[in-house]
């Protein structure tokens, strides 16, 4: 009856292995396509606040 308390063990197994899988994750560098697409959106945006254009 002392295990009634505890989490299964395949429960632990899981978690463990979820929070790896999330942190290998959270190491992974964002893509190159990712950055030029940002830096794309942020000229864009930058353009229309100095009055311009940049979608020409």
């Amino acid at each position: 009856m002392a295990q009634d308390n505890k989490r299964p063990r395949g429960k632990d197994t899981i978690d463990a292995n979820l929070k790896r899988v999330y942190d290998e994750t959270l190491q992974e560098d964002v893509p190159d396509r990712f950055k030029d697409l940002l830096a794309q959106l942020k000229a864009q945006d930058s353009g229309k606040q100095n009055g311009g254009d940049a979608s020409k």
